[in-house]
């Protein structure tokens, strides 16, 4: 019974030259130019495999960085949205004492500019698209408006800022969809809970959010 064993380029190179030296119908020049043909075929292969492993390299760094910054962004949201389930609890405003979702404006949709409180037309269509997802939810539903800075100025005043930001999204939400005001409440988390460094002006635009938590 024969066994096949699988030959690799450079041992199937070195049978080949083998064969063509004992059958005489090679000349020096052939042999030399098969395994430079070989060789360069291995050499390309080797080069081929060590360029996908670096670029897999670089994707799962890359991969491994955005995990790292949503998994803080979901720590820090989960925080706000449990001292929010815990307020109204105390409030005695929920029927089933759970969140339904939560949903953070950042810089891309609800754009503040430093130290301003003012909704840009763009935050009005994102309030205009979440106040639908709300009501598709159906009554009952309670929210808490969280309103967040970058860290320009000193916590007094962002505490203020922030409170005016939240505010500024609570009339917008009662006047232009009817959410019943008793049903909206609002707080100021100032600087103190920042998804991204302060250091840059894209972590201050970043910071500069609202996060307003859905419960029932």
């Amino acid at each position: 019974m024969k066994s096949t064993i699988p030959v690799s380029g450079a041992l199937a190179a070195a049978i080949a030259v083998a064969t063509m030296a004992l059958t005489g119908c090679a000349t020096t020049s052939d042999v030399d130019k098969r395994i430079a043909e070989v060789q360069a075929k291995t050499d390309k292969k080797i080069e081929s495999v060590e360029t996908q492993v670096e670029e897999l390299q670089e994707k799962q760094k890359a991969t491994d960085g955005k995990v790292d910054e949503q998994g803080k962004q979901i720590e820090q949201l989960g925080q706000s949205a449990a001292e929010a389930l815990k307020r109204a609890q105390e409030a005695g405003v929920l029927a089933k004492g759970k969140v339904v979702f939560q949903q953070s404006f950042t810089e891309d949709r609800v754009r503040f500019k430093t130290a301003s409180y003012e909704l840009t037309k763009e935050a009005k269509v994102a309030l205009d698209e979440f106040a639908a997802k709300v009501k598709e939810v159906g009554k009952g539903v309670y929210l808490e408006i969280q309103g967040h800075t970058d860290d320009t100025g000193d916590s007094s005043f962002n505490d203020m800022l922030g409170q005016q930001r939240a505010e500024a999204v609570r009339r917008y939400l009662s006047r232009e969809h009817k959410l019943p005001l008793g049903r909206m409440s609002t707080i100021s988390y100032g600087d103190t809970l920042p998804v991204e460094p302060n250091k840059t002006a894209k972590g201050r635009a970043k910071n500069r959010r609202v996060v307003i938590v859905v419960l029932e």
